[in-house]
């Protein structure tokens, strides 16, 4: 029993360092993308373009990535497929920044991308069962944030002082720790996760399918994306323009307020959610994106914008911890929990892909304060939707 106990443990720090790794290197393809192609005369037009095709990307691969990760044996190995995948889009784009490579990149990136989140999803549901669910997803997203935090601080400032090509290099390197921390899962919590049935419960996908609360939580999904994608790309492009080669350590700093808050605020997240229901965590991360979007277009200013943005940090935690959270409860008894995950993704990219590409038209048109109202409307929408239709999830028993 102790020494199983010492194995557990050994997974669940070796999951924290995947997810501290895996947050690191996705930090790269955020908005240091926009600002890396602003650098080289890029437009807005085809920058939009091209962060819509790597949405458009996610969005077709969403559900085949679900079925494939719940079908796989062996989760690990997908996981590290997908970070190879990674590795190769991270050094395209640093080498060759221009069109072809570059949409190339975007393409393998939302491909990776689609495995890799619903595996580690699946690898923390395995480790810690239904009940635990909500403190290991609290854990993750702490970890992962305190990555995202860092990575950033390092990305700003060696695209600042050394090159922008610097920040795709680091992201290939630090998908190398991250293969590692994920073959360091012990081999009794590998076994379990190779205890996926191969027979396709076709009532349990038709109870899924049917299920009201799925429908309503993904268009809630959709409109928190089609609220938040755009507005730190759309920030990084516009401070770009203001503070040339100093954008990297603004947007740099962009993103470490938000985490900085993710990582103090997702353990209580995770335990609030498991302990009293889902209701209260998802009106108060759908309630943070209005204030967000109407404190980036009233607040312009470079530093003003880190204030604003330490905003999403709140409902980044609610969702991060939310989005897989809700997938167990609409699964629980069934196999589709990585199916479900790829069903509301593709709500999460489809409200991605019409953001980027809509805000970038009306920033273009009619200015960038106009855009982020709009983005703010959506997201009182969205929070309308949660507070009005969003039914309670959480199983009576737990």
């Amino acid at each position: 029993m102790a020494g199983r106990l010492r194995s557990d443990r050994r997974a669940h720090r070796a999951l924290d360092l995947v997810n501290f790794f895996l947050a690191d290197a996705q930090t790269g393809f955020g908005p240091f993308v926009s600002v890396y192609l602003t650098t080289h005369r890029w437009t807005q037009v085809d920058i939009g373009f091209i962060l819509t095709l790597g949405t458009i990307t996610s969005l077709v691969s969403q559900l085949p990535a679900g079925a494939l990760v719940d079908a796989a044996r062996n989760k690990r190995l997908v996981a590290s497929w997908a970070l190879g995948g990674i590795i190769i889009a991270a050094l395209l784009l640093a080498v060759l920044p221009t069109q072809f490579p570059v949409m190339v990149a975007q393409i393998l990136h939302g491909l990776a991308s689609c495995v890799i989140t619903p595996a580690i999803a699946a690898i923390s549901l395995r480790m810690a069962g239904h009940a635990g669910l909500g403190e290991r997803l609290g854990r993750n997203a702490r970890f992962a944030s305190i990555g995202n935090g860092v990575a950033a601080a390092v990305m700003g400032a060696g695209g600042a002082y050394l090159s922008p090509r610097f920040v795709f290099f680091l992201t290939a390197a630090l998908c190398v720790p991250a293969l590692a921390a994920l073959w360091a899962i012990g081999p009794g919590e590998h076994a379990r996760m190779q205890t996926t049935s191969r027979v396709l419960d076709w009532a349990g996908l038709k109870r899924l399918l049917m299920d009201r609360r799925l429908l309503v939580f993904w268009v809630c999904v959709m409109l928190f994306h089609l609220s938040n994608a755009a507005m730190l790309p759309l920030a990084g492009s516009a401070v770009t323009m203001r503070a040339g080669d100093f954008a990297t350590v603004i947007i740099a700093a962009c993103i470490v307020g938000p985490q900085a808050v993710v990582a103090l605020m997702s353990p209580w997240v995770g335990r609030v959610a498991g302990a009293t229901g889902r209701r209260r965590i998802l009106l108060l991360g759908w309630a943070a994106l209005p204030v967000r979007g109407l404190m980036l277009a009233v607040l312009p200013g470079a530093w003003p914008l880190v204030v604003a943005q330490a905003v999403s940090g709140i409902s980044a935690a609610a969702f991060g911890v939310a989005l897989p959270l809700l997938a167990s409860d609409l699964t629980v008894g069934s196999s589709h929990f990585n199916l479900c995950m790829g069903i509301l993704a593709l709500g999460m990219f489809v409200g991605a892909g019409i953001s980027t590409t809509v805000a970038g038209e009306v920033a273009d048109t009619a200015g960038v304060p106009a855009a982020f109202l709009l983005l703010a409307a959506i997201g009182l929408v969205g929070f309308l939707v949660v507070w009005k239709l969003m039914p309670e999830t959480r199983p009576e028993e737990q």
